[in-house]
């Protein structure tokens, strides 16, 4: 199954979700783009500024919806629910938001001609939580997972190494959260391993427990700076989405149902996918240190109950 529309409807319209609602429109890659807040207004806030950018963009009807807007869009983008605070966990909010996305999934009557992203905390949870209420095929309903993630991993490398992020491959799996797993033994630039570029360049090994600090730590760190991130998340949103409208068939560390491998059932963390018109296909099982793997299954783990606290 294909997706039919380019109709974009962005459920929750704080930070993150007026923040991709901006990435989408000056991206081109929608048609129609419906804001839903249960704060009217302020979606027709935003509507208004957005669509006030017409002579820039290309033509795009943006508005302030409804639940009824999320029938036939084809990608319903879900950002709704409280946002951390300075000192809270993504886990913090999870009965909070759990209770939201619950209420609104019941007045969008989805169907497997949406596809529906999660990019809401606690993430993972919140995405199980969507497949098991709503019912939908796994490829349809996935989280933005640790796309953003990876973004912060290769940034940080790049920095150390001195190369354009684009240049860096390397990938973040698992929890979007505190339990994720940065995947060293894949990371590479121009094919080699990242010790022996260092090598080959002439600067000194990165100190990878200190990255990995940094890459669990950003989101703490941002927030505790200016109360929010939403604009890396954002684009990692627009890219999910370009893959999607232009069948780019793109490798996305997405958050989504995993059911085998490395031995994990039960939960939805991130895993490399292939994301295209179809949605998000079965999970790559790379091949990863024995380390790695206990890490992942940890990670697996500390989802499993909190998922558990929900009684789903």
């Amino acid at each position: 199954m294909h997706m039919k529309s380019r109709k974009i409807a962005v459920v929750g319209v704080g930070a993150v979700g007026a923040s991709t609602a901006f990435a989408l429109a000056v991206s081109g890659l929608a048609t129609e783009l419906a804001l839903v807040d249960v704060n009217k207004a302020k979606a027709e806030g935003e509507a208004m500024d957005l669509a006030h950018a017409a002579a820039f963009i290309k033509p795009i009807q943006i508005y302030a919806g409804n639940f009824e807007d999320c029938r036939d869009a084809g990608i319903i983008i879900y950002t709704a629910g409280a946002s951390q605070k300075p000192g809270e966990t993504r886990m913090d909010l999870l009965q909070t938001n759990y209770g939201i996305l619950k209420d609104c999934l019941t007045q969008m009557s989805l169907t497997d001609e949406n596809i529906l992203i999660i990019a809401s905390n606690p993430l993972d949870v919140l995405t199980y939580a969507a497949l098991k209420e709503t019912g939908l095929s796994p490829e349809r309903i996935f989280g933005s997972g640790t796309v953003l993630d990876s973004s912060r991993f290769r940034h940080i490398l790049s920095e150390h190494c001195h190369v354009a992020p684009r240049n860096v491959h390397a990938t973040v799996v698992g929890e979007h959260g505190d339990s994720e797993v940065m995947l060293w033994s894949l990371a590479d630039i121009a094919g080699t391993r990242i010790d022996h570029f260092c090598d080959l360049v002439g600067i000194p090994h990165i100190n990878r427990e200190e990255v990995n600090k940094q890459v669990r730590n950003a989101g703490y760190e941002i927030i505790s700076r200016k109360g929010a991130t939403y604009y890396a998340v954002s684009l990692a949103v627009k890219q999910i989405c370009e893959s999607i409208i232009r069948d780019g068939s793109s490798i996305l560390s997405v958050s989504g149902l995993v059911d085998g491998p490395y031995g994990i059932r039960g939960c939805c963390l991130s895993l490399p996918s292939v994301i295209n018109s179809g949605g998000r296909g079965s999970p790559l099982e790379l091949p990863l240190t024995q380390e790695e793997e206990e890490a992942l299954r940890h990670s697996a783990e500390v989802l499993r109950k909190a998922i558990a606290c929900l009684q789903l």
